[in-house]
């Protein structure tokens, strides 16, 4: 890993923890993780490949995750636009008027978010293992369930796999989240089981709250006006990277997302899953991150 120094961030009341690895006077980019994940969760390996390439990488937690503060969502409920505005303010905290911003799933929609709502802020645009913003996240069997209407442009829900692990109910930690890495991971590409097993230990170790991480399925729900912005007013650069045994957003998440951005690249991954926990893997991304 190069060397890399951390420092908080405010964002309005909140303390962002974040990380900034290689020259501060060369272009930025800002990765963003997704759902109840930490900035830690950005491999070093693909962080060091980008560093190479001639950029200085940001990596953060979101709030609720790691180091950065915990909200009390009953009290203070967010929505994605509110952890898009922390996104910015880490940016704001660095000095820096725009960056590339790359996210991978929820923060793949914060990135959306971002190249509508925050043009001037982002110079190029990469969304990795996501789909696109402003969809309902739930499958049409669910939304059956709920009694809610179907939705004619449905994309195909998760793989069998990753569902029957929700249908387990394992208490989240431990060796249920190993297992539920290695259904992320996909059945083609081999599972790194030791450095996904030390990464889930060592965002344990860092925690201020790990039950707060929930926090962020609930607010992937709040329906906000800002989500339904058409992705085709994004006029960054955009490449759109996805893996084609994606278990949670299959390809066609991806492929809808790459269609609804002008201009955008699709670039899909043969055998990746939706986490980078391949032998190789964060490498080959971080090569395909829009710069």
């Amino acid at each position: 890993m190069v060397d890399a120094h951390e420092r908080f961030v405010p964002s309005g009341p909140l303390r962002i923890w974040t990380e900034r690895a290689g020259d501060p006077g060369l272009p930025a980019v800002l990765m963003i993780m997704g759902s109840a994940a930490q900035g830690i969760s950005c491999p070093d390996a693909l962080v060091g490949r980008l560093v190479e390439r001639g950029v200085q990488v940001i990596r953060f937690d979101h709030r609720d995750t790691g180091r950065s503060s915990v909200v009390d969502f009953d009290a203070h409920p967010y929505t994605i636009g509110d952890m898009a505005r922390d996104c910015l303010a880490v940016l704001d905290g660095y000095g820096l008027a725009a960056a590339h911003v790359a996210g991978a799933s929820l923060g793949g929609v914060i990135a959306q978010w971002l190249g509508v709502h925050a043009p001037d802020r982002v110079r190029s645009l990469t969304v990795m293992s996501s789909t696109p913003m402003g969809r309902d996240p739930r499958p049409a069997t669910t939304r059956a369930q709920a009694g809610l209407p179907p939705d004619p442009d449905d994309l195909p829900p998760p793989a069998p796999a990753f569902l029957a692990h929700l249908a387990a109910g394992l208490p989240p930690g431990g060796e249920s989240d190993v297992a539920l890495f290695k259904v992320f991971n996909g059945p083609v590409r081999p599972y790194d089981e030791q450095a996904a097993r030390a990464m889930l230990e060592l965002a344990l170790s860092r925690a201020t709250d790990p039950a707060a991480a929930a926090n962020h399925d609930r607010a992937a729900y709040v329906d906000t006006p800002d989500l339904h912005a058409p992705l085709s007013s994004i006029t960054a650069p955009a490449t759109i990277v996805h893996g084609d045994q994606d278990p949670v957003f299959p390809l066609r998440h991806g492929q809808a997302l790459a269609a609804a951005i002008p201009g955008a690249v699709l670039q899909i991954v043969p055998g990746m899953g939706h986490v980078l926990t391949s032998p190789g893997l964060p490498e080959e991304v971080a090569d395909l991150i829009r710069l």
